[in-house]
């Protein structure tokens, strides 16, 4: 494995250097700012995709996503290295960790990330384990408890991932279900929930996009054509209620039900959160209370950004909220309660709660560095270009066959986010051109060729490693990033080729008769599979291990 890393590393170096001989050939120091000489081509991906090959076959995340990052910088100079480096650290990580919204998403994450170490000092997240270990009492139980919950908090795809993973980690850890698996279960209902969520700030973003038509009716009449994020919820019950693992799943499950290994890896930024003290004054309160605090004063605080307060209505209020600013000014005012309710019982001292505000933003430290190579590696690739190249594939397939065009609509956004690693940039350069052609398309292609952008950006968000609602997942889970992304890989593959099917059908019917041929192709798949690999499901064997010791 030694071998094949310094090999790929060998590779990646000849191709950086390639990209400065070929952008070089076009370089002139003419003391005058010049465009891209890649701009707009396939070459504007190649960032994106030295990056992702990188971070999925060395399992390491930071380097991968810096070298993509420089090969990028280099491209957008045309060579210069000196312009390489200028742009690399002013337009990528100062304007990156410069921006408004990043800054506030950052300052969520830290303010969780405190209230997730607060909750477990305290003693409410142990007093939670006890409490759902006598009433969840199976494997399945627990993950379809993660499921539920899941389904519940679709407000807010990072909000769900951070909140579902603090909740429900101590229920699955009890019940020996892999971090990987953890993951996976948060993921599959974070976007694909709020996808599909009138409520929600997705549903906010896709309407801000869409000129000419009213944008949360064309959000609602797409539901049910919006096949990736309805198989893949199809999918979650059924992986959970039929004991399914499969791909590199099944190394992570069998380990934690075999040998009490919920990490596998040895090498984990956040294995030493379960050996933190907690306190014995901990109660069950201690942790549902500052969850709830969290999820009311979220809402609060994003509709307060919409203009609830001014005499805008809730719904009205959501499709223009600021959802940064609102999760960061929510979160904010839940900290601050929960030091009130804390310290107020005496659960912790003044100090040992202080004491957690450094914890608290140590244990993010990972999540940060993520998001922060990943937003500054999706600013090279958009100084390239890459978006503008995307959209003419989009148009030109328009002039084809249209049956097929929301099957290429979906294939073009899932390559789109996955490369880009942002599902709502996504569908914001894809949803005007499609709404474009509105006037040479049925009304019902129309709606189907808008869901195809919106299932595809799901898609390809759930398959990259840049991807900033994989890393809170990774994040709400805690566990390794790279783990996360290689273990969902195969799950969210399978939903993608059945949708692309899917959206054949869709293509030449116009009608919702393939939704039920999507459902029936899904599940078909899924008993294929199972009866291939013809192994037990791991949660059988954990109930037969537990029988075994009473």
């Amino acid at each position: 494995m030694n071998f094949d890393k310094k090999r790929l590393l060998q590779i990646t170096i000849l191709v950086i250097l390639l990209s400065i001989m070929f952008s070089g050939l076009a370089f002139a120091d003419t003391g005058e700012e010049t465009a891209p000489a890649v701009y707009s081509t396939f070459w504007s991906l190649l960032p994106p995709i030295i990056a992702i090959g990188l971070a999925l076959i060395t399992k390491e995340v930071y380097s991968s996503l810096f070298i993509g990052i420089l090969a990028g910088a280099l491209l957008v100079a045309n060579g210069n290295p000196v312009t390489a480096i200028t742009t690399m650290v002013g337009d990528g990580f100062i304007s990156s960790l410069s921006d408004s919204w990043n800054v506030g998403i950052l300052m969520f994450l830290v303010i969780l990330g405190i209230i997730v170490v607060v909750m477990n000092k305290a003693g409410g997240s142990l007093a939670y384990g006890e409490w759902a270990r006598d009433r969840i009492k199976t494997r399945k139980g627990a993950m379809g408890a993660t499921f539920g919950l899941g389904v519940l908090i679709f407000i807010d795809d990072y909000f769900n991932c951070l909140t579902v993973g603090s909740v429900m980690r101590p229920v699955t850890d009890t019940h020996n279900i892999s971090r990987a698996k953890l993951a996976y279960i948060i993921d599959a209902t974070a976007a694909p929930i709020c996808m599909i969520a009138p409520i929600s700030s997705w549903a906010a973003a896709v309407t801000g996009v869409v000129e000419g038509y009213n944008g949360l009716e064309l959000f609602i009449k797409a539901i049910p054509y919006n096949f990736y994020s309805l198989l893949t919820i199809v999918m979650m019950i059924f992986i959970i209620f039929k004991d399914l693992d499969y791909g590199p799943m099944r190394k992570y499950e069998r380990n934690a039900v075999l040998h009490n290994d919920i990490f596998t890896d040895s090498k984990t930024p956040y294995e030493d959160e379960i050996k933190e003290p907690t306190s014995s004054k901990g109660r069950v309160i201690d942790l549902v209370l500052p969850i709830i605090i969290l999820i009311i004063f979220s809402i609060i605080g994003m509709i307060y950004t919409g203009g609830f307060f001014s005499g805008e209505t809730f719904i009205d209020s959501f499709a223009n909220s600021d959802a940064s600013l609102g999760l960061a000014m929510g979160s904010l005012v839940s900290l601050l309660l929960t030091f009130v309710w804390i310290v107020a019982r005496r659960v912790l001292s003044f100090n040992e709660f202080m004491e957690c505000i450094v914890k608290g933003f140590n244990a993010m430290v990972p999540a940060i560095l993520i998001l922060t190579f990943a937003w500054t590696l999706s600013s090279m690739t958009g100084a390239l270009g890459a978006a503008p190249y995307v959209a003419g594939i989009v148009e030109g397939s328009a002039g084809g066959l249209q049956a097929l065009l929301p099957a290429i609509i979906f294939l073009v956004a899932t390559f789109l986010a996955f490369a880009t690693g942002t599902s709502w940039g996504t569908f914001g350069i894809l949803i005007p051109i499609i709404v474009g052609l509105g006037a040479t398309l049925s009304p019902d292609m129309l709606i189907i060729g808008i869901s195809a952008c919106l299932a595809g950006a799901v898609c390809g968000d759930h398959c990259s490693p840049i991807s900033d609602t994989t890393i809170m997942a990774s994040t709400g889970a805690q566990v390794q990033h790279i783990v996360h992304v290689s273990t969902q890989l195969p799950y969210a593959l399978t939903v993608a080729a059945v949708s692309f099917v899917t959206y054949i059908v869709a293509g030449f019917t116009e009608s919702l008769i393939a939704l039920p041929i999507g459902i029936v192709l899904m599940v078909g798949t899924l008993m294929v599979i199972q009866k291939t690999t013809g192994r037990k499901g791991f949660s059988d064997i954990h109930e037969e291990k537990v029988q075994d010791t009473n």
